[in-house]
């Protein structure tokens, strides 16, 4: 995929904690709002208690006569209509609370299965040159078949320079069919020149987890964000790093901007053997609670790194895991997002995502807005010969727990 690096505004907005749910859109009276003649038979009772419908068709049909008089250029009537939706949903000022088009719907529904159908790159635009470059290039991708490095500048896509367009027209140049191929340009700066690739459009995972083993016993875990495909790859990383003999784990979640509540509750309940992990409430008092089993993934000590990026599903997990004493936190406080959002889509392609309750961690205590603080603070700095300070420090408590 030629994934935009929006990774933790996305994440955050499109609802980190989504379960997706089923409702048809005239349940939730989408439609309704602004269809005037089953607005006009409502009871005139129940209109002065709420919106008037009648009188916003009126002046809906006023501003559509102004536009269609005087507006200078040509209108788009689809985009008017969502424009409409989302003004409506947006006036509700909850930023995770959002109507999507069938189009942004797609995207959504991809973004957070963690698969799809692509060259198998992550890139990232710089604003000030327009120039897009390969961030990541993901396993078993046709891009790290071909040759494709993290730093490549991209020049052309099938012969087509496009160092002047938007990232969305390229992302939608380069997706095709499965299987089929795409001719990619790029300037390598360590090898001072242009590479030309064909590279394969295949289904690709999203590389959601990383690992390696460091010195003294030390496994280190990152996870960029909650996807559909992240705790089978949690479960092959935490794996590989025992195989290799890992005493502690360094489980790295900054800049996580959340994602699936099913995928973070079955990482942490590899930590625990009982338990809350996480427990909502909704606007009645209603709500579910998520407890951990028996079995346990690793029971070796644990530091988790946070940030005010790590937001939502990773406060979760390092909420659980701090209100058990399970792990010491390292870094600065965390974002503070939690609540919880569901999805309902609305039968015609289009959805609606809606905040539906708080989510607390198991001692009971609610992050939103608040964050989570660590036990033990560091501040990123920027040392010269580019150590990550906060990288150290989590190390250096992970020692002392093994010692």
């Amino acid at each position: 995929m030629e994934r935009r690096d929006n990774r933790f505004a996305k994440g955050v907005l499109t609802g980190i904690l989504c379960s997706l749910a089923v409702a048809a859109a005239a349940t939730w009276g989408i439609y309704f709002l602004l269809t005037a003649r089953q607005k006009a038979a409502l009871p005139q009772e129940e209109q002065a208690a709420g919106l008037d419908y009648g009188e916003i068709e009126e002046k809906l049909e006023k501003l559509k006569t102004m536009v269609d008089a005087s507006y200078l250029y040509d209108v788009d009537e689809e985009s008017m209509r969502d424009g409409i939706y989302k003004g409506f949903i947006a006036s509700l000022g909850d930023p995770y609370t959002v109507y999507y088009t069938e189009e942004e719907y797609k995207e959504l529904q991809e973004s957070s299965s963690g698969e799809y159908v692509g060259v198998g790159v992550q890139i990232s635009q710089d604003p000030s040159t327009n120039l897009i470059t390969v961030i990541r290039v993901f396993r078993g991708s046709g891009a790290e078949e071909a040759g494709l490095l993290a730093g490549d500048v991209l020049y052309k896509v099938d012969d087509e320079d496009i160092t002047t367009e938007d990232i969305n027209n390229v992302v939608a140049k380069i997706r095709g069919d499965e299987g089929t191929t795409v001719k990619l340009e790029v300037y390598r700066e360590s090898s001072g020149g242009f590479v030309a690739l064909d590279v394969e459009r295949r289904s690709v995972s999203m590389d959601t987890v990383e690992w390696k083993m460091l010195e003294n016993g030390i496994g280190y875990l990152q996870i960029t964000e909650f996807d559909g495909v992240t705790y089978s790859q949690f479960t092959e990383a935490l794996t590989d790093l025992k195989s290799q003999g890992m005493k502690g784990l360094l489980l790295d979640l900054r800049d996580n901007p959340g994602g699936r509540l099913d995928q973070v509750v079955e990482i942490t309940d590899d930590f625990l053997t009982e338990g809350v992990i996480v427990s909502t409430k909704d606007k009645n008092g209603q709500g579910s609670t998520y407890e951990a089993d028996e079995e346990l993934a690793f029971d070796g000590p644990v530091s988790v790194l946070v940030n005010g990026n790590s937001a939502s599903a990773s406060e979760i997990l390092a909420g659980a895991l701090k209100d058990y004493g399970r792990a010491k936190i390292v870094g600065t406080t965390t974002f503070g997002k939690g609540i919880v959002q569901n999805i309902y889509p609305l039968g015609d392609g289009t959805a609606m995502k809606v905040t539906v309750s708080d989510y607390y961690t198991p001692n009971g205590t609610s992050i939103h807005k608040i964050g989570i603080d660590p036990d033990v603070a560091v501040e990123k700095s920027e040392e010269e010969d580019g150590t990550d300070n906060q990288l150290e420090k989590a190390k250096e408590v992970l020692l002392e727990e093994l010692s």
